[in-house]
């Protein structure tokens, strides 16, 4: 599967973004999806994950409340919606995907998702 990241861009502390991730090559209903992200000198983080059906979800404590992932397997899409954006938000994001799960499975161990995006950057200034 291909995954293409998209709707990263800058915008001021408090404000709002939705990330975009479009699979193609394979029907998105196969695979547990995650976002991460990257900061300037510093490692992949894990930042939110979604099961195959959409049914579970989990995120890293800082996001919690402000950030929501949710998926469209019609579109074969995966979106993050982030909201009440803060300075130290400012990363690359990237999505993930990992196949061979059970339905109700979400993974949030960057080495264990199999393909990934190109990143999209998110700048948030104070």
């Amino acid at each position: 599967v291909q995954l293409q990241a998209s709707g990263g861009g800058l915008v001021q502390a408090g404000g709002s973004l939705r990330l975009s991730c479009v699979a193609s090559g394979r029907t998105l209903s196969s695979y547990a999806m995650g976002w991460f992200r990257q900061a300037p000198g510093k490692e992949q983080r894990f930042v939110a994950a979604i099961s195959r059906s959409g049914g579970n979800t989990d995120y890293t404590d800082s996001v919690k409340g402000r950030f929501t992932i949710h998926r469209d397997n019609a579109k074969n899409t995966v979106y993050l919606q982030m909201n009440s954006l803060k300075p130290e938000d400012t990363a690359v994001y990237y999505c993930a995907a990992r196949g061979q799960t059970l339905t109700g499975s979400i993974y949030t161990a960057l080495g264990t998702y199999n393909y990934w995006g190109q990143g999209t950057l998110v700048t948030v200034s104070s």
